[in-house]
């Protein structure tokens, strides 16, 4: 059973987490949020961090403080820690004193050379997949107990949900974002190549083969060549 002092601030971060408006912040900023309402959610938590694929490589991408990339850079540096096993067994590991940890000899070090006397990291699973994992560092030895497992899975799976969600947001926004910018280039080529027909009495394909010529000697994007056509014409025209 979960201690009864932790459920209501549990309660209240995945109240916190379930009202996140995805699209409302960039990624980075909801990462930060998740980070902040775990740390409210264990008072035993002096701070927070998120490990993920960072440049595909493991990485704290955000934090509560800066001792936490501090510390996690120990595991990283050797392949070994709370953090990663977490990330890659999607199991929750627990640290209960630094001092006598015997795991994960460097990690356990740098915490301790922290103020860090216990951890707890817990696997971040999205549609089967492990996305990351959720660590929280207390300077209370055993501050994170057996009985807190329950409370601290269903925070970090809300988390890994919000994350989620987020990433697939901006990835479709940024998809969104390329489609569109395609289209106006599209669009930029086609205006520039009915200026060139118009003023050269020439086809469309000979239109075109003239903007890449241009392109190549200039060493210049089509659509930019195509542009400074338009741009060009347009300010000749009266008014």
């Amino acid at each position: 059973m979960p201690r009864p002092d932790r459920e209501d601030p549990v309660r209240a971060a995945l109240d916190a987490l379930a009202g996140y408006m995805i699209g409302s912040a960039p990624l980075d900023d909801t990462l930060t949020h998740v980070a902040t309402v775990a740390v409210s959610a264990f008072p035993e938590a002096r701070s927070a961090g998120v490990s993920t694929l960072v440049d595909g490589k493991p990485r704290t991408a955000v934090f509560t403080d800066e001792e936490a990339p501090e510390i996690d850079s120990a595991q990283y540096e050797v392949d070994d820690g709370p953090c990663l096993d977490a990330f890659r067994d999607g199991e929750i590991y627990r640290v209960n004193d630094t001092f006598t940890e015997s795991r994960w000899v460097a990690f356990a070090r740098a915490a301790a050379d922290h103020g860090i006397r216990s951890t707890i990291s817990l696997p971040l699973v999205a549609n089967g997949e492990g996305i990351g994992a959720l660590n929280l560092y207390s300077p209370e030895v055993a501050g994170f107990a057996d009985a807190d497992d329950d409370l601290g899975m269903a925070l970090a799976t809300q988390a890994a949900v919000v994350l989620a969600n987020s990433q697939a947001y901006w990835d479709a926004y940024g998809l969104t974002q390329t489609l569109q910018e395609a289209m106006r280039s599209r669009a930029t080529v086609e205006q520039a190549k009915g200026i060139l027909m118009s003023a050269e009495r020439c086809t469309s394909d000979e239109a075109f083969d003239r903007m890449v010529s241009t392109s190549m000697r200039e060493d210049r994007g089509v659509r930019d060549v195509a542009f400074e056509i338009v741009e060009r014409t347009q300010q000749r025209e009266p008014g």
